[in-house]
């Protein structure tokens, strides 16, 4: 855990906006935007890049991964220059938290994979990128994308220990546990080995 300099007042306020912010559903905008309909009415009804990206549409999928990833990214960067790395973290799990359980959309959200990532890429630069190269491996080998963010969300917090940043290594945990708990039906899908793989229509 990071040492709390910040006063509980200054961190709950950070966590309050970085959740409003993590709260925008960019997929749902997207979709709109590019005519593909509602996003939660297509594929799984998820509100992510990979359910956008069912649609055969990979501009917009593209763009809703760079979007949620960035809400994520932006929450801990502006937390940490203007407060400290106490608040970044404190901002980077509220963004999380608002797009896996989003206030606009009566906290039904995402799984928060893109999320996660661009959050964990602002925190520890050299952890996010061995937690993306860990998605891309897996995705690599074996094209499911549920597995690749169950796998990086996993050794997430192995990697920002390794790295030299045990201070955040049970905010790692934290983050992990909520990407493995909203992939309960991917979990018992990949047991049945009926999970769908990358670029699969529904």
């Amino acid at each position: 855990m990071p040492e709390l300099d910040t006063s509980a007042g200054l961190l709950a306020v950070t966590a309050v906006l970085a959740y409003l912010l993590g709260s925008v559903p960019f997929g749902v905008v997207i979709a709109r935007l590019f005519g593909l309909g509602d996003l939660r009415k297509i594929g799984s009804g998820n509100i992510g890049a990979t359910n956008v990206l069912r649609t055969g549409n990979k501009p917009a999928a593209a763009l809703t991964l760079l979007l949620d990833a960035g809400k994520g990214a932006i929450a801990v960067l502006v937390a940490r220059a203007l407060i400290g790395d106490d608040a970044a973290q404190v901002a980077g799990f509220a963004a999380f938290l608002g797009h896996i359980f989003p206030v606009y959309l009566g906290f039904r959200g995402g799984k928060g994979v893109a999320t996660f990532l661009g959050t964990l890429l602002a925190l520890h630069f050299p952890a996010g990128l061995a937690s993306c190269a860990t998605w891309l491996v897996v995705a690599g080998l074996f094209r499911i994308s549920s597995l690749s963010a169950l796998a990086a969300a996993a050794l997430a917090p192995v990697w920002l220990a390794l790295l030299s940043r045990p201070d955040a290594v049970a905010f790692g945990v934290a983050l992990a546990a909520l990407v493995f708990l909203r992939h309960h039906e991917n979990i018992r899908r990949l047991l049945k080995g009926a999970e769908p793989r990358i670029g699969a229509g529904k």
